[in-house]
């Protein structure tokens, strides 16, 4: 169970997001984001040692305000052979200098996202210890479990981020989150398997979208 501590992050983990934002190729701002916590979840890591949240960000600096997924692990060492998967380091007030990655690199993030569409972790909520996330929906239509471990690196391109299992399966992240009436109204044809979450417009209404859908290795 992670333990969600009051404390103080120097840097704080929005001004690392609105440094590292920019480098990624399915950013579609046009400068320095200004970004907002608009939401997200967590999940444990079964060893307690890294903390794993998927956070939601809002950039209101262009026309339109985008909302971003960004899945990050916060370690108390660096990972090793992960250094292009650093997003920054901070000064946890409790738990001293943290490493922070892009997950989709982090074997122990994907490990339990695959956990998660397959049933058998539940998402928890962003900010209360212990407390299941209601918000957060997921299926799985595949025959057996699939496997744990990814077969290649995580790929971003202007889509969004892609992990390959060894069975040829793909799970797609969507970096850039779209509100819609029912995730399923979001997922591809052929989907097996998805995550679906919640977030808050900067207007003040709650939104729903598609998080990460899952494709069977026969149609990736």
């Amino acid at each position: 169970m992670a333990l969600i501590h009051r404390t103080t992050l120097k840097p704080t983990k929005l001004e690392l997001l609105t440094s590292w934002l920019p480098s990624r190729p399915w950013y579609g701002g046009a400068g320095d984001p200004k970004l907002a916590k608009a939401g997200g979840f967590r999940l444990d890591d079964p060893q307690g040692e890294v903390g794993i949240e998927f956070m939601v960000a809002t950039d209101t600096a262009g026309a339109e305000p985008v909302s971003y997924l960004a899945p990050l692990t916060y370690r108390g060492a660096p990972l090793d052979g992960a250094e292009h998967a650093l997003v920054g380091t901070m000064e946890h007030g409790v738990l001293g200098q943290r490493w922070a990655y892009d997950g989709c690199h982090d074997p122990v993030l994907v490990a339990q996202l695959w956990a998660l569409i397959e049933g058998r972790v539940q998402a928890q909520a962003q900010s209360i210890t212990d407390t299941v996330d209601e918000e957060v929906t997921h299926s799985y239509a595949g025959a057996g479990l699939t496997s744990t471990q990814i077969a290649a690196p995580a790929t971003d391109d202007a889509d969004g981020t892609r992990l390959t299992a060894p069975d040829g399966s793909i799970l797609h992240l969507h970096r850039v989150l779209r509100p819609a009436p029912n995730a399923a109204s979001l997922l591809p044809e052929g989907a097996t398997g998805h995550v679906s979450g919640a977030w808050q417009l900067p207007d003040g209404t709650r939104a729903h979208g598609l998080f990460a859908a899952l494709h069977a290795g026969a149609r990736s």
